[in-house]
């Protein structure tokens, strides 16, 4: 296992579903949930439960909802010691329906939430010390705090030889924001493990066509490419050539943090040593036994519990 930590920065938050299908919220709706979630906590849970040193820097509101994510993480074996826990504040949410055709509809509490003051505390700042791989997620970098913390971290974590994974889990509308652009641009420049889906792969390229915008990320500098395909599996692509892998045939029940743990998994399995062919077969039996649970951070798993997924769907 290579030295240190795998840390990343980011938004905690609870989600809770409604359980019928339908579009938004503008009448009463049966629920279940909460749910722990946030996209940087789903990927550092799954990191955890695949036995990989771990940590987090996030906050949290005094509430419920910030206990229950807390002790979710903590469960799974990840470092929350940069998780500052707000009193006044709340927790995020997010508000989860799911229309007829697959698609949802999500209203947000974030901005205003506990995750909004996320900051270099010197819990943070000693989280990141220990850090040997940092994960960058894109979702994270309109927050000015988060964008420094990660401008400050790069240099650092690059001069002792750390490296960097980015995902960049954005709408294209997130680049035309107010100095969105740079700081995506800095993270790119990083990247050593890049883990784009759909069209985020010419997004950040500025090229059309997947072999065009393959070669000009590579030829930028960033070492590998995993290209998420969903229920298709995923390709990997690096200066040696290319990998593809199927998907594993399932019923999805809940898509929701299920590109979050085949990254987690694709990262840990590589930093143990394992082949980009052998790292991928366990990263899509990672995302695809996620969909099969109800809730973002109920299909985390460990590498003993995917072995027994794959010889059961294979």
């Amino acid at each position: 296992m290579l030295a240190g930590k795998i840390v990343t920065i980011g938004e905690i938050l609870v989600e809770i579903m409604a359980t019928t299908t339908g579009e938004g919220f503008l009448e009463p709706q049966p629920l279940i949930g909460p749910f722990p979630s946030g996209a940087p906590a789903i990927f550092i849970d799954q990191v955890g439960r695949l036995g990989h040193p771990a940590a987090i820097v996030s906050a949290v509101g005094d509430d419920d909802f910030g206990r229950l994510n807390l002790d979710r993480l903590a469960g799974d074996g990840v470092d929350v010691s940069a998780v500052t826990v707000h009193e006044g504040a709340a927790t995020g949410s997010a508000f989860v329906r799911y229309r007829p055709d697959g698609g949802r509809a999500f209203v947000y509490n974030m901005r205003d939430s506990a995750a909004g003051r996320i900051a270099a505390t010197p819990e943070a700042e000693a989280v990141l010390a220990q850090a040997g791989h940092l994960h960058v997620m894109g979702s994270g970098l309109p927050v000015p705090a988060v964008a420094a913390m990660i401008r400050k971290a790069l240099p650092e974590l690059k001069a002792k030889g750390g490296t960097v994974s980015f995902d960049p889990n954005i709408r294209r509308e997130m680049l035309r924001e107010n100095g969105s652009r740079a700081i995506f641009q800095a993270v790119l420049e990083a990247t050593d493990l890049f883990l784009p889906s759909g069209e985020e792969l010419s997004l950040f390229s500025g090229e059309t066509g997947e072999a065009r915008a393959v070669a000009s990320l590579l030829a930028a500098g960033v070492k590998e490419i995993v290209l998420k395909r969903g229920a298709g599996g995923a390709s990997h692509f690096s200066r040696d050539g290319r990998v593809d892998r199927p998907g594993f045939a399932v019923t999805e029940v809940d898509p929701t943090g299920a590109g979050d743990c085949f990254g987690a998994t694709f990262l840990v399995a590589r930093r143990l040593g394992r082949s980009v062919d052998e790292a991928l077969r366990y990263a899509n039996a990672a995302g695809a036994h996620t969909v099969t649970r109800q809730g973002p951070m109920e299909g985390s798993a460990s590498f003993a519990e995917l072995d027994r997924f794959i010889a059961e769907v294979e």
